[in-house]
């Protein structure tokens, strides 16, 4: 029976390889994205081996997200999994030097956006019942807080204890949930953080193996997959060359 994935921030990074992944494993695709013409390419790329649907559409756009996603598109197979992993961060500074704008940003992105869109797929989502699933992308910064992280780690954390609160009450319909949280990963995500700094980048991944965006596509898919009696609460997984630090102490000299 064919079934259907959305994936939101399916334009680059995890998102771009999840889509990939599913369409490989013979799932439909519902893509939504910001950018139009990665979308046509992606759509493009994918159209000859499953059926593809996308949306240009901006999370923290509450409307627009509402009215395109009341009805889904008709060519499409019963809504299976819901994979929200559009999201951001910006900026590396202190609390007391970062701009206000950037952590709203992130906060309209990371939890305005995943709500709403989990809002209105959520009836799509009980209908398919037995089986179906959400699987929220949220990250090891919202349970580790390091300097700079502030309004990230805290939206990340709000993705954690949302995934964890809508399982309650989605107890009795079938629907799974499923907060990911990945450490270390390469992709765009550093770039965007830093303003496009490349040797930023470059320095933040020289001599790790971190994790790649296919890695995470490969443990949506298995999570997606899994017997429909089983949900996965959260998993968190980093680069083995990644751990814990010891608490930092500011001591008087």
């Amino acid at each position: 029976m064919s079934q259907t994935v959305c994936i939101t921030g399916a334009t680059s990074g995890f998102g771009r390889a999840t889509a990939i992944k599913f369409a490989q494993a013979g799932w439909q695709l519902l893509l939504i994205g910001r950018r139009q013409e990665r979308l046509a390419e992606l759509e493009q790329q994918l159209a000859a081996s499953t059926q593809v649907a996308t949306l240009a559409l901006d999370v923290r756009d509450t409307a627009q997200c509402q009215a395109q996603l009341a009805k889904l598109p008709a060519n499409l197979a019963p809504l299976k999994c819901l994979i929200n992993n559009a999201g951001l961060a910006l900026g590396t500074a202190p609390a007391q030097d970062c701009d206000l704008d950037q952590w709203h940003t992130m906060i309209d992105t990371n939890v305005k956006g995943l709500t709403t869109i989990t809002k209105a797929l959520l009836p799509a989502l009980i209908e398919t019942g037995r089986g179906a699933s959400i699987l929220n992308l949220g990250s090891v910064a919202g349970t580790y807080p390091y300097p700079g992280g502030n309004v990230y780690c805290g939206t990340k954390a709000f993705v954690e204890q949302f995934s964890k609160a809508i399982r309650c009450d989605l107890l009795g319909t079938g629907v799974r949930v499923t907060n990911l949280a990945p450490g270390m990963s390469e992709s765009e995500f550093t770039l965007v953080r830093t303003g496009g700094n490349q040797q930023a980048y470059d320095d933040l991944y020289q001599g790790v193996e971190a994790i790649q965006p296919g890695d995470v596509a490969d443990t949506l898919l298995y999570l997606a997959q899994l017997p429909a009696h089983l949900n996965i609460n959260q998993l968190e997984i980093m680069p083995v060359q990644q751990a814990w630090s010891p608490f930092a102490v500011n001591r008087d000299s």
